[in-house]
């Protein structure tokens, strides 16, 4: 299935209606893909990790969360990303970035267990790399959406509200 950009779309040029700045009309499972760039958004950011997530500032959640947004209806944790071209990945290389974050950071939670603190994630050998793969992932679902990835991520609460109003 090809799902084609607002560049091309056959609405004549209008854009989408956006949630924060992102189109939600043009990829239609875009309640998935917002869940899913929030959790890299968080996974991706070690300052906001610090600031937020080992401050213990609940209005984020925490890796657990991030995690948990990551893969809940997606099924990542089972299945490639790449079944989700062109309904929640806008094309293979995106899906192949997301891979490579979701396998990293399951790695980690499956050797810390999912209720480690928060500070044993970010201590842990592979989480650089995590991150980083994270960021790439990130980077590319941003830009592909139009948006800054260098702002800070939402809180949940903004999260549920623009998922749930659109």
């Amino acid at each position: 299935m090809t799902v084609q950009g607002s560049e091309n779309s056959s609405r004549r040029g209008r854009r989408s209606s956006t949630m924060g700045g992102m189109p939600t009309n043009d990829m239609p499972w875009w309640r998935w893909r917002s869940n899913v760039r929030s959790a890299l958004h968080m996974l991706s950011d070690p300052d906001f990790q610090r600031a937020c997530w080992l401050a213990g500032r609940e209005e984020y959640g925490d890796v657990t969360d991030a995690v948990y947004r990551l893969v809940e209806d997606t099924w990542l944790d089972n299945w490639s990303a790449e079944k989700y071209v062109g309904t929640i990945f806008r094309d293979p290389q995106e899906a192949a970035l997301v891979d490579s974050a979701v396998l990293r950071v399951l790695r980690i939670m499956h050797e810390v267990g999912p209720d480690a603190l928060v500070s044993v994630y970010l201590e842990h050998p592979g989480w650089p790399e995590a991150v980083h793969a994270a960021r790439d992932a990130h980077v590319r679902l941003a830009a592909g959406d139009g948006e800054d990835p260098d702002v800070p991520p939402q809180t949940l609460e903004v999260l549920r509200i623009l998922t749930r109003s659109a």
